[in-house]
């Protein structure tokens, strides 16, 4: 039953990785809105650094999922 217990609560706690990463795609999308209303001109440079930011940090999410689901199982 420990063991058991152990493993959903290892599961839960690996899951504040997709907060985080929540957290992360909102200051990149925060600040693309900030930087247009700044600059306009650059709006399609920085488009693609925010997308690339977004990847970035989703692969992140994705990662800590994956890790919650090997302890699950």
């Amino acid at each position: 039953i420990m063991l058991a217990a152990a493993q959903k609560l290892g599961a839960g706690l690996s899951t504040f990785g997709l907060a985080g990463a929540g957290v992360g795609i909102g200051f990149i999308f925060g600040s693309l809105i900030l930087g247009t209303a700044r600059n306009p001109s650059l709006k399609d440079d920085m488009f693609r650094y925010a997308i690339l930011g977004f990847a970035l940090t989703e692969a992140i999410a994705l990662f800590a999922l994956m890790i919650a689901f090997l302890i699950l199982f």
